[in-house]
């Protein structure tokens, strides 16, 4: 054979990267995983020193980062940023929070911080994103942060499974619009990974207990776990994945 095929480069020099809630967490993992795949990063989050101290280390090492103070679910606020910092190459939509509990408690007001984080601010940020990914006209690639729960069910959890499945939703119908300018969107789907957002869950023995029984491959998930999925979903070597969701459960989902 005189010609072999040539695999696709996971690097992501010349690409710019917006992350949101990037100051720690999956979102951090995330900055951090494509500052160092070569993109030059703006993290966005509400925590300025968290922010800063985080680009800090980044820059020290070498690589490109620009924190951003940002408010998710102010929609003129993110468009302002998007325009000002953009256009990007690639957005990981990574905001998120949650509070759960039992359906028979949740309130309108534990309803609508949810929704209007996971949801309602994700769909703004991904379309201030997309104006300019279609202005410049180089494609991109976007990836909405899910969840296993975006799939199946959880205890204690109605209102996040339901803004997970609507992320679910959202990620199909957008990539079929988005496809023609050669923007790809997806979801990364973590199982349970320990970060702030998960040490209320992570302080329940039982909870922990019943977690460790349903990820087959035995271990809870760490930050790492997620970095190395987010620059492949990134990169080149995605280049023919769209409307679809990467899984990183360590195997909850299959059965």
């Amino acid at each position: 054979m005189s010609e072999l095929p040539v695999t696709p480069s996971f690097r992501l020099e010349g690409r710019r990267a917006l992350v949101t809630g990037a100051s720690r967490g999956i979102g951090m993992g995330a900055g951090v995983a494509l500052a160092q795949a070569g993109a030059s990063v703006v993290l966005a989050a509400r925590s300025a020193d968290e922010l800063e101290s985080l680009c800090t280390t980044l820059r020290e090492q070498g690589l490109e980062a620009t924190p951003l103070v940002l408010d998710v679910s102010d929609v003129e606020a993110v468009r302002a940023a998007v325009a000002a910092h953009g256009p990007f190459d690639i957005l990981v939509n990574n905001a998120g929070v949650n509070r759960p509990g039992p359906m028979t408690d949740v309130t309108p007001d534990d309803f609508d911080f949810i929704m209007d984080i996971n949801v309602r601010a994700a769909y703004f940020v991904a379309q201030a994103a997309l104006h300019g990914m279609i202005e410049a006209g180089r494609g991109g690639s976007i990836i909405n942060t899910s969840s296993q729960m975006g799939l199946v069910g959880g205890v204690d959890r109605t209102v996040y499974c339901a803004s997970k499945w609507g992320i679910e939703g959202l990620t199909r119908a957008l990539a079929i619009e988005a496809a023609p300018h050669r923007v790809r969107v997806n979801t990364i789907c973590p199982t349970f990974v320990r970060t702030p957002l998960t040490a209320p869950t992570f302080a329940d023995p039982e909870r922990v207990r019943w977690i460790e029984e349903k990820i087959k491959l035995g271990r809870v998930a760490e930050i790492e776990d997620m970095m190395g999925p987010v620059v492949f979903l990134a990169s080149e070597a995605a280049a023919m994945i769209t409307g679809t969701s990467l899984v990183v459960d360590g195997g909850w989902t299959a059965g």
